[in-house]
């Protein structure tokens, strides 16, 4: 028997990077996958790219940016599975470009998108998990979702509110068997630069310098999945960077030092 035999896993972000791989593993290790992200022809190859396995996933695009319909999107996926028991919170934008630079409907528009967008769905998917008693809700924050960052500013802003969130989600709801965590990623080659948007809100188009050196979203996957096994509250997803994270909790001076040096694209 697999793992998540039986299991119904909703993914957004799901057509591309970390989204995608998580999709193949969770097919792989016997659940029904809800795909969902803004690129429905995208969603299409990736339930394609199962192969055997495409019977057992439902393709569910949406925009994040757009949350007036997500409780009907809910109600209809759990008319069809009849629960929810994963939910991954994987979609979101990132930035470049300086505060100054940043128009304030540019900030709005990524913290609709990183924070309002997940937490509507979470919000949408909960009562299903209180009524069931169990499941479990995850997020995608960022190492810089623990501190700030050049050029990231909304983006560090959109995360860090997550973790506030989800942290009182997990101390509210453990009393139904809903388990809570976040996804703390660092370096990891996927498109995210690429769509990145600058301050005039088009996208970056091109992968960053130390991005292009990060784990790749394959090994991404596994280590979110073990971290789910192992129910950890926050999964820590990378590589030698990942340092940083406790150079700022213990060294703060040291970690505005080397913040400053470091080449932010």
């Amino acid at each position: 028997m697999k793992l998540f035999d039986g299991k119904i896993v909703w993914i957004t972000g799901a057509s591309s990077g970390i989204g995608e791989c998580l999709v193949y593993s969770f097919i792989r290790k016997g659940a029904t996958v809800i795909a969902s992200s803004n690129e429905s022809l995208e969603l299409e190859k990736v339930k394609q790219n199962c192969g055997e396995f495409s019977d057992r996933v439902r393709c569910v695009p949406f925009d994040l940016s757009d949350t007036a319909g997500i409780d009907n999107i809910v109600k209809e996926q759990i008319e069809k599975t009849g629960r929810i028991d994963y939910l991954l919170n994987i979609g979101g934008i990132s930035q470049r470009a300086t505060i100054e630079e940043t128009p304030l409907w540019l900030d709005r528009k990524i913290m609709e998108i990183n924070y309002f967008g997940t937490i509507a769905l979470t919000k949408a998917v909960l009562p299903f998990m209180i009524k069931q008693r169990s499941g479990h809700i995850l997020a995608t924050s960022s190492i810089s979702g623990r501190f700030g960052f050049p050029l990231r500013s909304a983006y560090s802003a959109s995360k860090q509110a997550l973790h506030g969130f989800f942290e009182t989600l997990y101390i509210e709801n453990k009393k139904y068997n809903i388990r809570s965590s976040v996804i703390i990623p660092g370096r990891v080659r996927t498109k995210i630069s690429f769509r990145a948007l600058d301050s005039e809100g088009r996208e970056h188009g091109k992968m960053d310098e130390g991005q292009s050196k990060g784990i790749s979203p394959e090994r991404a996957a596994e280590i979110i999945i073990r971290g789910i096994i192992r129910n950890k509250r926050e999964i820590l997803v990378g590589s030698t960077e990942l340092i940083m994270l406790f150079i700022r909790r213990y060294f703060p001076a040291m970690f505005f030092r080397l913040a400053g040096k470091i080449k932010p694209s």
